[in-house]
């Protein structure tokens, strides 16, 4: 390891060079109480910047063991260290001049939810914050003094008021710490109390806008009906009150504009812990939970959708569906049956975002279009058997169809956004408008062994000249050094095809799709072979992401930053929506 004076040596050794000189600092230098190290270097000053970390040794940190001790709590402390960070970044970025992004000092922009990225690790021995700078140059020429500014003068500043236990505010730090232990708390009384999601007593659930997830200011807070009303005792805040949605099939409606999907949207971004202030703090669901909804033209590949459709007019086969671009009801059907592989036990569907014809048959549609006639079975009817059979509760908003009070346990409507239950009164009245009798097709759990494919990423025939047939073999060798990119927060591009997540809703920040597009890219070179099923595939990289974390699936001799990591549901939506052969 070189000295932070080496640095300084060199800096002045290139001042005046062509901008690749700076290639030569690649390394790590000792700068007393952390370590600096440039781990890779842009190619010009107009390029992408310059990846640097830094290596701070816990007991120089000295934050408490205990806080970084669990999983939840070590998220969120590395959380709250790179919002620190952030902030004082903000003060030093561009000071430092030059053309292209001279000067700029980037670091991971944190929203509302509380997730594990690259930016800010806590290991057992050290935290690593990693950021981007921009070299700076006049023109293509390098300006050593101005990137000696940022080094030795701007980065220290950051480094020590962001990273070292003594100058934070320690209360801060402990409610970080108290804040991360009750939503677990929370989360582990979800499945002791058999219930779907809690909502605590005034929780501010409206956001900004749709372009900012920031909590709505002068908005009615969340009040939960008296029937409803759970009472939890914290390890740390102590008693809270709220509503706890018990498992099974709950029902949400109202007039429009009432806050049905207000609810709901708080409900399937709970999923995530939130920092304090974000009014959704206590707004908890089963991590599982899978937004639901119909998404025309997507792709499928071999998905048993028979428990929904069956007996096509063309004979299709719904045990080992495929197509390129599935309709409304096809693609819905789908998700729910991909959901269940990927292990949901909730779902949340907005009748709104859903396919009609999928939902819902009404009586007079029944009596005019005969069963035999009509391949779906709707969702309605299946509702029942999805939690009894096999353990899946749903979570649903409905406004204009009726026969969703009949399966319901819950029925939750919500006046003015606070939500009443009427769950008995409604019930009263559904037994003088009975559901017609159905007959609905016997409960099958789907059974599907899918084999992961790649699509065939080679150069056209006739360029590929001296290659052995054997190492297009199960298209594993030919996708060797896949490049991505990722485009904005739902699509990125893997060679030639594209991904688009635009439907996986509850991706809650860009650099989740970016860890997707390496999480892919990683399987592809590596683990996709036409002979392991999308299940074996996905399992084995939760099993890598567990245990050597998101740097091993980067492709790159270091971890970048702007990478968070995303649930298992996402990593199965993302695979499942990746056209491949």
């Amino acid at each position: 390891m070189k000295s932070s004076s080496d640095l300084k040596t060199m800096l002045a050794s290139i001042h005046r060079k062509s901008y690749p000189a700076y290639k030569d600092l690649r390394g790590i230098y000792s700068f007393g109480d952390y370590t600096l190290s440039i781990d890779h270097v842009q190619g010009d000053p107009f390029a992408a910047p310059s990846s640097l970390s830094v290596k701070i040794p816990l007991k120089t940190a000295g934050f408490p063991a205990h806080y970084y001790k669990e999983r939840h709590t070590r998220i969120a402390l590395q959380d709250y260290l790179n919002r620190q960070f952030e902030q004082q970044v903000y003060h030093f970025s561009f000071r430092a001049k030059g053309s292209g992004k001279s000067g700029l000092i980037s670091v991971s922009r944190c929203g509302q939810e509380i997730l594990d990225r690259t930016a800010c690790e806590i290991t057992d021995t050290d935290v690593t914050a990693r950021f981007t700078v921009g070299f700076p140059a006049n023109g293509r020429t390098i300006n050593a003094p101005e990137l000696e500014k940022i080094l030795f003068e701007f980065l220290p500043v950051c480094v020590r008021k962001s990273f070292l236990y003594k100058n934070q505010n320690a209360k801060t730090v402990e409610n970080v710490f108290f804040l991360a232990e009750d939503q677990q708390f929370i989360r582990e009384e979800l499945k002791k109390q058999k219930l779907a999601a809690f909502v605590a007593d005034n929780a501010i659930l409206p956001r900004q806008s749709g372009v900012s997830d920031k909590p709505l200011s002068d908005c009615v807070p969340f009040i939960s009906p008296d029937s409803m009303r759970t009472e939890l005792t914290l390890p740390h805040k102590g008693k809270i009150t709220g509503m706890g949605i018990p498992v099974g099939i709950t029902l949400i409606v109202g007039g429009g504009y009432h806050g049905k999907s207000t609810l709901l949207n708080a409900l399937e971004s709970g999923v995530y812990n939130h920092i304090a202030g974000d009014g959704r703090e206590y707004v908890i669901a089963d991590d599982t939970a899978v937004k639901l909804r119909s998404e025309d033209g997507r792709f499928v590949k071999d998905v048993d959708i028979s428990m929904f459709i069956n007996d096509f007019p063309n004979k299709k086969d719904t045990r080992c569906f495929s197509t390129p671009d599935a309709s409304g009801s096809t693609s819905q059907a789908a998700a729910i049956v991909e959901s269940m592989e990927a292990g949901s036990h909730l779902f949340f569907i907005d009748e709104d975002t859903s396919a009609t014809n999928f939902m819902v048959r009404d009586t007079f549609m029944q009596h005019v279009i005969s069963r035999h006639k009509e391949p779906i079975t709707p969702f309605l009817e299946r509702a029942r058997d999805l939690y009894t059979e096999a353990g899946i509760s749903t979570i649903l908003v409905a406004g204009s169809s009726g026969a969703f009070f009949h399966i319901a346990d819950t029925i939750i409507q919500m006046d003015c956004y606070r939500p009443v239950d009427i769950t008995h009164a409604v019930k009263e009245l559904c037994r003088d408008f009975p559901l017609p009798p159905a007959d609905t097709p016997a409960f099958a759990l789907p059974q599907s062994r899918r084999i992961m494919t790649t699509p065939d990423f080679r150069e056209p025939q006739g360029r590929s000249r001296g290659r052995r047939p054997e190492e297009h073999s199960h298209g594993q060798r030919e996708n060797r050094g896949l490049k991505t990119k990722t485009h904005d927060r739902y699509t990125f591009s893997i060679g030639k095809e594209s991904v688009d997540l635009r439907y996986v809703e509850q991706l809650a920040d860009y650099e989740q799709t970016a860890a997707l597009a390496s999480i892919l890219r990683y399987a592809c070179e590596n683990l996709i072979d036409g002979r392991k099923t999308l299940d074996q595939v996905v399992k084995l990289l939760l099993h890598q992401l567990e245990t050597k974390g998101l740097s091993s699936v980067c492709g790159t001799s270091y971890t970048p930053c702007g990478l968070a990591m995303p649930r298992p549901q996402e990593i199965y939506a993302c695979f499942n929506r990746f056209r491949r052969q």
